[in-house]
């Protein structure tokens, strides 16, 4: 039984924002790299129970794909409290994924959502 939940453009939106830690695979079954990566995404989501691991098929879902621009796969992305915190593309050893996700786990959101807040207010914003 897999552990990874298939991503789709109907029930992303409602994931992201039903959980606080979603790691997302986005891939292809013709992408050579990602089959090769898809049993170490499978042992880390078998080992994080509590955080949703979800898969998005480009060639099924090119809508998720290109909303995320997406250019190469695999790509993991990592979101937490409905703020991408990590997007990189290439298949990670094990040893990588598992540093990833603790890092991504000791993010003082507080400070994530600061940055990003800053970063909104440099912007040219539209009527007040």
């Amino acid at each position: 039984m897999s552990s990874t939940v298939e991503l789709t453009k109907e029930n992303f939106d409602q994931t992201v924002t039903d959980n606080e830690f979603v790691l997302i695979d986005f891939w292809a079954s013709w992408c050579g790299p990602c089959k090769q990566f898809a049993p170490v995404y499978e042992k880390a989501a078998e080992e994080n129970p509590d955080l949703v691991f979800g898969k998005v098929d480009t060639e099924a879902q090119p809508e998720l794909a290109a909303a995320f621009g997406i250019q190469s796969i695999p790509t993991l992305m990592i979101v937490r409290d409905q703020v991408a915190v990590f997007a990189q593309p290439g298949a990670l050893p094990e040893a990588a994924l598992t540093d990833v996700i603790g890092q991504a786990r000791g993010l003082d959101m507080d400070e994530v959502r600061k940055a990003v807040a800053e970063q909104q207010a440099q912007q040219p914003q539209g009527t007040e």
